[in-house]
């Protein structure tokens, strides 16, 4: 019997490490999943997360979102709130980071060696400055700007 390398399992399991270390239960639940899902019978849907991953993570990630308001917790804002200054840049900064995470798929799709970087960047974003791990599409999105990409 012999003992292979598999060099993804261990990057999953730093970054168990790092979720554990950084008091981040979001990192840490993901990459125990997927270490799970790797090394077992599951491995048959990896190409299905592989594909579809993202999108399913945009949806849960808006449903979490958007309960505040359809549990009534968070009320609609009147037509005059929205004339606020701040309710104007909070509408200003919504659309540029939605541009930005449009872009940032783009170069994701087209330069898959960059989200390793963009990952170790997220993490040590959320370990070591109490970070939130949303940031990997927004950062490929400016990442796009400065190389100019997408």
């Amino acid at each position: 019997m012999s003992l292979q390398f598999n060099p993804i399992s261990l990057f999953l399991v730093a970054l168990i490490f790092l979720g554990v270390v950084g008091n981040n239960n979001s990192i840490t639940i993901a990459a125990t999943v997927l270490l799970l899902v790797q090394q077992t019978f599951l491995s048959k849907y990896l190409p299905f997360l592989d594909k579809h991953g993202l999108s399913i993570g945009i949806i849960i990630l808006t449903i979490g979102v958007l309960s505040p308001i359809v549990s009534g917790k968070i009320s609609l804002p009147s037509f005059s709130e929205f004339l606020n200054w701040k309710m104007l840049l909070a509408v200003i900064a919504g659309i540029a980071v939605a541009w930005l995470g449009g872009r940032g798929v783009s170069l994701m799709g087209g330069q898959p060696l960059l989200v390793t970087g963009l990952l170790v960047g997220t993490i040590i974003g959320v370990a070591l400055l109490g970070g939130v791990p949303v940031g990997p599409l927004i950062a490929a999105g400016i990442l796009s700007l400065l190389i100019g990409k997408g």
